[in-house]
């Protein structure tokens, strides 16, 4: 295996160096870093991939590292973060992500339908941009009996859209002025997946990540109501039986660990000599796989996906947005 991944690994560790190279040469010339290591290496990454037809052999390095390390970098982030920077923010805040979630899946759904998208591909659209991404759409697809043709139309934007969103949502912070706090809420409320909540708010600041993926981490939990209200009420062929999604669609492994790690740390069970290093260790893993992720996405293929699916996927993020923005200011978070 370790030979099998080697080849990618250490084509994301080069992509990863040369984007801290950079970020040292744009403080150097400027005084400051415009671009963070993290955006420059999603970003050469991308043009890596997007530019040159890389050999097979570096697919399986560069999905381990997208996959594997960045849920590693999550789960030690976990270790930094303590339950009470949520549950500051009041219980309010945990009901406001639970109907963010519904509204969002509601609004979503119906904006398929009146695109005339088919009922189960605007339940998949509605529960990965509303959700968790492929997670939420791997966990659903086979509770309503979703054939392939519709899982892979409704996964075919989310890398793309899931880098772009992830470039360009710190920009959101001036723009809307928001704080650090208000920033880590929208971004765990709008991001698809947890790692790339951890990507968007890292180079924001510490406060923005912490809120963030525990927000994050609420809307993720929703899945198994969902999957659950789904299960009994979704559509399905008349002659199939449901079945059960995977206990790992609904908890992945590394939220598990990132969890176990926050309860530590909020009974000041960690050794304080642990904290820094698994700080550390969780940025430099967050680089390198945002290097792997720019690795996996060629730009070319937003262009062969549907215009239908793009307009319902773009259109059901703005309203999951201006959702979360109404929830922040309507429970008047700082």
């Amino acid at each position: 295996m370790v030979r099998n991944i080697l080849p990618g690994l250490l084509l994301c560790a080069a992509v990863t160096a040369a984007a801290a190279g950079l970020e040292r040469a744009e403080a150097a010339l400027f005084g400051r870093a415009w671009l963070e290591s993290l955006v420059l290496a999603i970003l050469l990454g991308t043009t890596l991939r997007t530019l040159l037809r890389l050999h097979p052999r570096w697919d399986a390095g560069i999905h381990f590292s997208a996959k594997t390390l960045l849920e590693l970098a999550v789960l030690l982030l976990g270790a930094s973060v303590s339950a009470g920077a949520l549950l500051a923010n009041g219980w309010l805040l945990l009901a406001g992500i639970a109907g963010v979630v519904l509204l969002a899946i509601g609004a979503s759904y119906a904006i398929g339908r009146l695109s005339g998208l088919p009922a189960k591909l605007a339940i998949l659209i509605a529960c990965g941009n509303s959700i968790c991404g492929n997670s939420a759409i791997a966990a659903v697809a086979p509770v309503i009996d979703a054939d392939g043709q519709d899982v892979a139309a409704s996964i075919s934007f989310t890398a793309v859209l899931g880098v772009l969103v992830v470039l360009t949502l710190p920009l959101a912070m001036p723009l809307l002025s928001l704080s650090a706090t208000q920033y880590g809420v929208f971004a765990g409320l709008t991001v698809y997946a947890v790692p790339q909540v951890l990507a968007a708010t890292s180079a924001v600041s510490l406060t923005s990540a912490h809120i963030g993926t525990l927000v994050k981490l609420v809307r993720v939990l929703m899945l198994g109501p969902v999957v659950l209200l789904l299960s009994l009420f979704g559509p399905r062929e008349e002659t199939a039986q449901r079945r059960r999604p995977q206990l790992s669609h609904l908890l992945p492994w590394f939220i598990v660990g990132f969890l176990a790690l926050m309860a530590l740390r909020s009974f000041d069970l960690l050794p304080q000599a642990l904290l820094a290093p698994a700080h550390a260790a969780s940025s430099v893993l967050t680089v390198m796989s945002m290097a792997a992720l720019g690795l996996g996405v060629d730009a070319r293929s937003v262009l062969r996906a549907g215009g239908r699916v793009t307009m319902v996927v773009v259109m059901s993020l703005l309203v999951l947005s201006a959702i979360s923005l109404g929830l922040i200011h309507f429970l008047h978070i700082a």
